[in-house]
C-alpha cells in the first residue's frame, strides 16, 4: 500500500551547515563492528586531510587492537559509497568533502578482533 500526502509535505530542515560550528563529516571503519555506524564529526574544512589518521581518528578508534597495525598507505577509501583516493596533504574541502559527506575506510588484512570482523 502506498502512502500520499494530502498536503504539501515542505520544512525547512535542521541540519543545514549554518546549523552546526563546522561541517559534518561521517566516517566509518569498514570491517570492525565494533563500532557499528560511522561517527559524525564536525570538522573545519581546512583540516588537512593527513589529520584525520594522525590526530583526529585515534581518539575514536584507537582503543581498538588492530588500530595500531593499520598500514595507511594500504587503506582503500569510499567518499558516499563510490571509491575514492583523497590526498592527505591536501584538506578536506581540497579533496572534496563537504557538509554531511560520508566517508568509510578499509584496512585490508584487519577484520576485527581475531577476524570476528568486531
Amino acid at each position: 500500500m502506498s502512502v500520499v500526502a494530502i498536503a504539501p509535505y515542505e520544512f525547512t530542515p535542521q541540519d543545514v551547515r549554518e546549523n552546526f560550528p563546522a561541517p559534518l563529516l561521517y566516517i566509518g571503519w569498514e570491517d570492525h563492528l565494533m563500532f557499528c555506524a560511522p561517527f559524525c564529526l564536525p570538522l573545519p574544512p581546512d583540516t588537512p586531510f593527513g589529520a584525520l589518521s594522525a590526530a583526529v581518528l585515534p581518539g575514536i578508534y584507537g582503543y581498538h587492537p588492530d588500530w595500531a597495525r593499520i598500514d595507511w598507505s594500504q587503506a582503500e577509501w569510499k567518499k558516499n559509497g563510490q571509491p575514492w583516493t583523497p590526498d592527505p596533504a591536501k584538506s578536506l574541502a581540497e579533496n572534496g568533502l563537504v557538509h554531511k559527506d560520508a566517508i568509510r575506510f578499509r584496512t585490508p588484512g584487519l577484520t576485527g578482533i581475531k577476524g570476528s570482523f568486531s
